[in-house]
């Protein structure tokens, strides 16, 4: 087991590391281990309900570790093989391997140990597990403090044969079953682990195996006990075939992370969301989980509905300075209890309303999961919470000196930045320098003008009659639009483009970034404006083999591995190729899934984060914490086939529009498993071009270019 580093009051604490770990998730669950398998590094162990349950995890052959041959993580499951090499038959070749197989599970995992021999006789071990949980809250851990002492851990008794160790915190009880009964149990006082011993025997060309299970029971509820809602979205008729078929591997992978990711709502158990990452985020994020949902709607709409209604159900009531709730805002995330990061000073409520963006993505959520064929009862079950949304809008617009969305943090423990782009550091001028607070994001003004236009749509469907509510929004729309244009257009050395934010003195945060690629498809630019943006998106600049940087390479304060300061997200680069498509930028689009693509496979088919903006060695470097699954990051596969098949799903309009990028960038391809409504389709692209659909019912218009 590595070393653990120890500190002292003066050693700074740092957050631990994910890339070199192994991650399996299982909504509330998640198990992180070394690529050996092993519990006990930094940031590692079994953490349930953001309680991590198992701290230390090891396992011994005669005292003895394997030497690892490889390991992988997908979904809930990760595989570690190693070899014995001081059993079996003497000789360069290895005859004695352990195969591992975690499968993380309800409140818990199972791990299955393989014993293979291919030596000349039968080899005899004895296997031991070391075992133990600190109880550690997951903001402890995240901020970097040393593993507590082990909790001390009892046997179990007659009455509870399958069980053979427990131990508990002030939140889970956790107990430990064994298969076959264990040779030797050996419960760990405290700070001490326990051990299992297993006597196997294994004659040549054999397999023998140990089945061990941990298992959580909740001994106190907290603000919000999410279980897992995997069983809730069935994905299991997608299917990509193309002749690039790196794009089958990342769909399929990254769709088995998004299910695992899913959670139930507790007040509502049939509804389910995506908890935005492992390890840090499992839970319900505004702008994370609407953003999974929204991208990944052309394979349903379960995901949005389950989504949208658990953060309606959450949604703003009163004015509350200490959690930033206001009437009609959608939250930012609620956790378990309060979080509180040390290292960054960090302190947020269990529920905590601190963001710009979430209330227009919502809206934006609601009509597009209404055009993918969202039930029209439960749209317009929704339709109060909608327009609890638009007056938060509205008002916020009304009451801003300038008549734009602005933010702040009046607590100090909030978040600094409440668009995306969250750290205090993102928000650059041309020269480097760091924009000051209160900000107006770009982004969140386009996010406005989307929202108005499309609530308009919506309700002039389901709730005609209203013509002043109408008016009110185009009036909306335009009065933003009209501020955007006005306000963030800026000239450099390049020529026009749209600046990041506006400060607190109203002056453009004229730094290149890639806020600007969520304002294509908004609506809030014209034909010329867009074609400017989707130059500046996919120049130099900002886009390279992997993804588009967040952070102009010109600037004075890039870093390709700075949080916003360079490095690229996935999600953030999805949402700019889906808005050049929609632009009909569809040259460059291609150019843009293909880095995608590229990335993805570069990291294994398992898409982090973020990552560093330029290749070492013609490969992405990792951003070292980022987290792996993330569920906008595995949601971006959706927009990948939405952008290469040019696909456009109109339920209410009875229509399908189908016009594939050009450049045909993965080749010809063929995708099932496409909702339009309960309904599944297909769509074939041919070498040539030629597209055709099959599944849609027959009154269904399809436009194919």
């Amino acid at each position: 087991m590595p070393e653990q580093r120890r500190l002292t009051p003066d050693t700074p604490r740092r957050q631990p590391w994910l890339h070199e770990l192994e991650l399996a998730v299982h909504g509330n669950a998640t198990a992180l281990s070394t690529h050996d398998g092993t519990m006990g590094a930094p940031g590692t162990g079994v953490f349930v309900d953001d309680r991590r349950v198992v701290s230390r995890l090891a396992v011994l052959a005669d005292g003895q570790t394997g030497d690892l041959v490889t390991s992988s993580s997908v979904g809930q499951e990760t595989q570690v093989l190693t070899s014995l090499r001081h059993l079996g038959t003497p000789g360069p070749d290895p005859t004695v391997e352990l195969r591992r197989t975690r499968v993380v599970q309800d409140a818990g995992m199972t791990e299955t140990l393989r014993l293979t021999s291919r030596a000349a006789e039968t080899v005899r071990t004895r296997l031991t597990v070391e075992i133990g949980g600190d109880g550690a809250s997951l903001g402890a851990v995240k901020s970097g403090e040393p593993a507590g002492p082990l909790l001390p851990s009892m046997t179990a008794g007659a009455r509870t044969p399958d069980v053979v160790l427990t131990w508990s915190d002030d939140r889970h009880l956790t107990h430990v079953t064994a298969e076959p009964r264990p040779t030797v149990i050996e419960a760990g006082e405290a700070g001490q682990p326990s051990c299992i011993g297993f006597d196997l025997e294994v004659p040549p060309g054999q397999t023998r195996s140990v089945r061990l299970s941990v298992g959580t029971q909740r001994l106190a509820s907290s603000a919000f006990d999410a279980d897992p809602g995997a069983d809730l979205v069935d994905w299991s008729a997608v299917r990509v075939r193309a002749a690039d078929t790196r794009l089958d591997v990342v769909v399929s992978s990254a769709l088995e992370d998004l299910r695992h990711l899913t959670m139930r709502d507790p007040d509502a158990p049939d509804d389910v969301f995506a908890g935005a990452g492992s390890p840090w985020y499992l839970t319900l994020f505004g702008r994370d989980s609407v953003w999974a949902a929204r991208l990944s709607l052309p394979f349903g709409t379960a995901l949005a509905g389950g989504t949208l209604r658990a953060l309606a159900r959450r949604q703003g009531r009163v004015d509350d300075p200490a959690t930033a709730e206001q009437p009609g805002k959608i939250l930012h995330e609620v956790r378990r209890e309060q979080y509180v990061d040390d290292v960054t000073g960090l302190a947020l409520p269990s529920t905590y309303y601190g963001t710009v963006d979430a209330t227009s993505l919502w809206v934006c959520l609601l009509h597009d999961a209404w055009r993918h064929g969202l039930p029209e009862d439960e749209v317009r079950a929704l339709l109060p919470p909608l327009r609890a949304a638009l007056a938060w809008i509205s008002r916020q617009v009304q009451d801003s000196p300038d008549g734009l969305l602005r933010y702040v943090d009046r607590t100090g423990t909030g978040l600094a930045n409440q668009g995306w782009k969250d750290s205090g550091d993102s928000m650059r001028r041309s020269d480097g320098s760091i924009a000051p607070a209160p900000i107006a994001l770009l982004e969140a003004q386009t996010y406005a003008v989307e929202a108005a236009r499309k609530a308009r749509a919506l309700l002039a469907a389901l709730d005609p009659g209203r013509s002043q509510e109408g008016e009110d929004l185009d009036r909306l729309a335009d009065v933003l639009q009209t501020r955007v244009r006005q306000a963030f257009w800026v000239r450099g050395p390049r020529g026009p483009h749209l600046a990041m934010a506006l400060d607190a003195d109203g002056r453009p945060v004229d730094g290149i970034g890639s806020n600007m690629g969520h304002a294509l498809g908004s609506g809030a630019l014209t034909a010329d404006e867009a074609a400017l943006v989707a130059d500046t998106l996919t120049g130099p600049d900002l886009l390279g083999p992997y993804g588009i940087a967040t952070l102009s390479r010109s600037n004075p304060a890039y870093n390709p591995i700075g949080y916003h300061t360079g490095s690229v997200w996935v999600h953030d680069t999805a949402i700019g190729l889906l808005g050049l498509v929609a632009e009909g930028r569809a040259e460059r689009a291609g150019d843009v899934a293909r880095a995608l693509v590229a990335s993805s496979a570069a990291f294994g088919y398992r898409w982090p984060e973020l990552y560093a903006g330029d290749p070492v060695l013609a490969r992405p470097a990792p951003y070292p914490a980022s987290c792996r699954p993330q569920a906008w990051s595995a949601a971006s596969a959706a927009a990948v086939v939405t952008a290469v098949l040019g696909l456009r799903v109109d339920v209410p309009g009875r229509h399908v529009e189908v016009r594939p990028l050009p450049s045909l960038p993965f080749g010809p391809l063929t995708v099932s498993g496409l909702r339009y409504g309960p309904t599944a389709f297909a769509v074939s692209v041919a070498a040539d071009g030629t597209t055709s659909v099959q599944g849609l019912p027959d009154e269904v218009t399809v436009s194919t270019g």
